[in-house]
């Protein structure tokens, strides 16, 4: 299978990206987005400064399909965290990948799929414990191809020390319920552990997509300014263009 997720973590930001199946070149659109996104630098000043960065690289990802007409229709998830100059903590998200939170012990998701079995959940005609075996949960509604129209939510989160994210692509959410991850997030003694856990279990528990889970831990202290650690397909791209870390 080839993988079409990508992601990226360092001290003052994460996200994943999911290349959508069933288009051209997923991997390309997902890594090429995480790149262009960490290209323009580290931490931004606010909600608008990272929404202006996002359709800086959601137009990189149109500039591809306008050299190489035969990438007409890729796309990709996106899910991200950053830091701001201010201290404060932003969440960007648009398709069906997704971000949790879990705060004192207690799993809380923190973005709405933008698919089409969701706004099936939301109209009450599928119940959302039957969501994760519904035939069309991967159709999504929304996600970056280059358009000009492409959204991108960006909300302003409240940072507490002790928290720890979940950003993950729907090859973990489509095969674990929420009490599940819940249960390995508390489990796991760091990060590493935690991420490790959720992909092995994923996979355990019979998952036919690409698995990526990138988990954070809000800790004391002034991020750092070093070169993000990537994955998936945007550890295998654009090798030139910066440094890769291991650990």
């Amino acid at each position: 299978m080839e993988n079409q997720d990508a992601a990226f973590a360092s001290t003052w930001g994460a996200a994943v990206a999911d290349g959508v199946g069933g288009g051209p070149a997923g991997d390309l659109a997902s890594s090429a987005l995480l790149h262009r996104l960490v290209a323009g630098g580290a931490r931004v000043p606010d909600a608008d400064a990272l929404q202006v960065r996002l359709r800086g690289a959601n137009w990189d990802l149109g500039a591809h399909v306008r050299r190489d007409p035969a990438l007409s229709g890729m796309a990709t998830t996106f899910t991200g965290l950053w830091l701001d100059t201010q201290g404060g903590l932003l969440l960007a998200h648009t398709g069906d990948s997704r971000a949790y939170l879990m705060r004192d012990g207690s799993l809380m998701r923190q973005t709405r799929d933008d698919s089409y079995v969701q706004n099936l959940v939301d109209l009450g005609i599928v119940r959302e414990e039957d969501a994760m075996t519904h035939p069309r949960r991967n159709i999504i509604t929304a996600s970056l191809r280059g358009d000009d129209e492409d959204l991108v939510r960006v909300v302003e989160c409240v940072p507490v020390l002790g928290d720890r994210w979940l950003l993950c692509s729907d090859g973990i959410s489509d095969y674990l319920p929420d009490a599940v991850i819940a249960d390995l997030m508390s489990a796991a003694g760091d990060v590493h552990e935690a991420a490790d856990l959720l992909v092995s279990t994923a996979l355990d528990a019979g998952s036919r997509d690409n698995v990526t889970a990138v988990v954070c831990d809000l800790e004391p202290g002034a991020p750092g300014a070093e070169e993000p650690v990537w994955a998936g397909a945007a550890a295998d791209r654009f090798a030139d263009d910066f440094t890769e870390l291991t650990g």
